[in-house]
């Protein structure tokens, strides 16, 4: 069993225990009611053509470790507004990441930048949660998913009113992807049975994206070198956590990747 197989299903019994059934009609109802999220989408194509960088709010990871345990997320997404990212992207995933749903209410709160809620999707009432709780877009792992999941959590997404990041992690998924009608497709560049990582993976992907799509690269990008690989192959933003939260001035990496 490779790490991801192993989250997923932790992840579906710690769901199974507080939700609930959730129509898109609801998700529509309530949607209607609470302020409209900044785009995620839009963010991610600017307009003078830069490449766009989702900075990532992580604590640990299955990969890394401990990375940053006493973070405070609305301080590290006030730090990384200040610093000029076009998006964030919260883990709220707690056994394997250290984040918690509280991350992203408080990040809503406390910064405009459009939000990711980054968790491993499994069931409408996460989409309910991730509206509520401020998130702009939510996470579809299309290899962690089969096609009928995979179109329940987009159809409860597209009610709520929130864009959807589909994840691949090989050639063929993107084939899927597109079956269900994504716009934003990240390229995660991470071996999850060897947690190495490759942005050759990015390099032979992303050419053959339709160009209505936006490209994203995630994982691996460590500088302005690898940033400007995967831009090279195409990419429109970049995903990078680690690197972004140990980093003492976020603001100096986020210019290196743009240059």
């Amino acid at each position: 069993m490779d790490k991801l197989a192993e989250i997923m299903a932790w992840k579906r019994t710690e769901v199974a225990q507080r939700a609930r059934p959730v129509t898109e009609f609801e998700l529509a109802r309530i949607s209607a009611g609470l302020p409209r999220p900044p785009s995620f989408a839009a963010a991610l194509r600017r307009a003078d053509g830069a490449l766009a960088v989702i900075a990532e709010i992580k604590r640990r990871s299955p990969s890394a470790g401990e990375i940053s345990a006493a973070a405070l997320a609305p301080d590290q997404a006030l730090r990384y507004s200040g610093a000029g990212a076009d998006a964030l992207s919260i883990l709220t995933d707690g056994r394997y990441f250290g984040g918690t749903l509280e991350d992203l209410r408080a990040v809503s709160a406390a910064v405009s930048l459009p939000r990711l809620r980054k968790d491993f999707m499994v069931h409408p009432f996460q989409v309910l949660e991730a509206r509520e709780a401020g998130a702009s877009a939510i996470l579809i792992i299309v290899r962690a998913l089969d096609d009928h999941e995979i179109k329940v959590l987009n159809g409860a997404a597209q009610a709520a009113g929130l864009d959807v990041l589909f994840e691949i992690h090989h050639e063929s998924e993107l084939e899927r992807a597109l079956r269900h009608g994504a716009g934003i497709v990240g390229v995660n560049n991470r071996d999850l049975s060897t947690f190495a990582t490759d942005l050759g993976f990015s390099e032979r992907i992303i050419p053959q994206f339709p160009g209505h799509l936006t490209a994203v690269s995630e994982s691996g990008i460590t500088c302005g070198r690898d940033a400007a690989r995967v831009r090279a192959a195409g990419a429109h933003a970049i995903l990078a956590g680690e690197v972004l939260m140990k980093s003492a001035d976020p603001g100096a990496l986020i210019r290196e990747f743009r240059t």
